[in-house]
């Protein structure tokens, strides 16, 4: 797999370290400094990962996270938040700024490598074609695109797999490690809430079609898709 990750790190020996390990594991590495420069190799490269600071100069990682989330050519490329904050508010706070994974320095080459190839494995290359609908809401893998009744849905890639899952597993409940484990996959290194981030994340993306209700949370079970509402 030679997919481009970029490396958005503004101190050199690590942003380095981080380049060397990803080129030894047969990735390519593009690398930015800040916010602007990162905006230059996407214009020039598009990655298909980005590997993204919490601390750069001028804008946070939080809030470019936010921006390419919000931009056309960057909504569906996986980020995985890098930073030394490791308190689960800050944890929250920087998946739901779009990482779709996060990880506390230090952290050994080892774990980051499996958690770059984890979040590429779950990216969109391995979902079936085939078109999904339920109550209205249409979900088109190929071209990873979601309606509401002909009106576009937008969704982050760990959201679009999670509502692909759901949609193929209707009116049954699944518990937050069973989501991880068939969303996430089994190799991935993340805690249980991080079910609950995307959950409402998920929701909140549906609410404007009136939709999220469908994302229903069985009490003491975990979550539930059904167009039946109750």
């Amino acid at each position: 797999m030679n997919a481009k990750i970029l490396i958005v790190e503004d101190e050199p020996a690590i942003q380095e370290l981080l380049a060397f390990n990803v080129m030894q594991a047969g990735f390519q590495a593009l690398r930015a400094e800040d916010a602007d420069s990162a905006w230059q190799q996407i214009r020039g490269n598009v990655p298909d990962l980005i590997l993204l600071d919490w601390m750069l100069p001028n804008i946070s990682g939080v809030v470019l996270a936010k921006q390419f989330r919000a931009d056309t050519r960057t909504r569906d490329i996986p980020i995985i938040m890098l930073t030394a904050r490791g308190d689960e508010r800050d944890k929250i706070l920087g998946l739901e700024s779009g990482a779709d994974d996060y990880i506390t320095k230090p952290f050994s080459p080892r774990e980051l490598m499996a958690r770059i190839r984890a979040v590429l494995r779950r990216h969109l290359p391995g979902l079936p074609d085939e078109t999904l609908s339920a109550g209205g809401l249409k979900l088109l893998p190929a071209s990873h695109r979601v309606t509401a009744k002909g009106i576009a849905v937008e969704l982050g890639p760990t959201e679009f797999r999670l509502l692909h899952f759901f949609m193929t597993h209707a009116e049954r409940v699944y518990s937050r490690t069973q989501l991880l484990d068939q969303v996430w996959g089994t190799q991935v290194f993340v805690e249980e809430r991080t079910v609950d981030v995307h959950i409402r994340r998920l929701r909140a993306a549906l609410e404007p079609v009136k939709m999220d209700n469908m994302i229903q949370t069985v009490r003491g079970s975990g979550y539930r898709f059904s167009i039946t509402t109750t």
